[in-house]
């Protein structure tokens, strides 16, 4: 099920980004970037619909996924 970024508190979703990007250990090249930087950033994709926050029944989880692995299903 997606959960619209809206529907969450200014602090739920920077904790729910904190720790999507603290976890998915992503290589971003030479340079650093702060985790403030990766936060904002995630939270652009997310604004952009780029991204969505699903919540998993099944595995009662919550993740931040490509918007496009929902777009395609039918």
């Amino acid at each position: 099920m997606i959960i619209p970024f809206t529907d969450l508190s200014e602090d739920t979703l920077n904790n729910l980004i904190e720790q999507f990007v603290l976890q998915e250990g992503t290589e971003y090249g030479a340079e650093d970037i702060s985790l403030t930087e990766k936060v904002i950033e995630v939270k652009q994709q997310l604004k952009c619909g780029d991204a969505v926050i699903v919540y998993s029944e099944l595995h009662e989880s919550v993740n931040i996924v490509p918007a496009a692995q929902f777009r395609d299903k039918p």
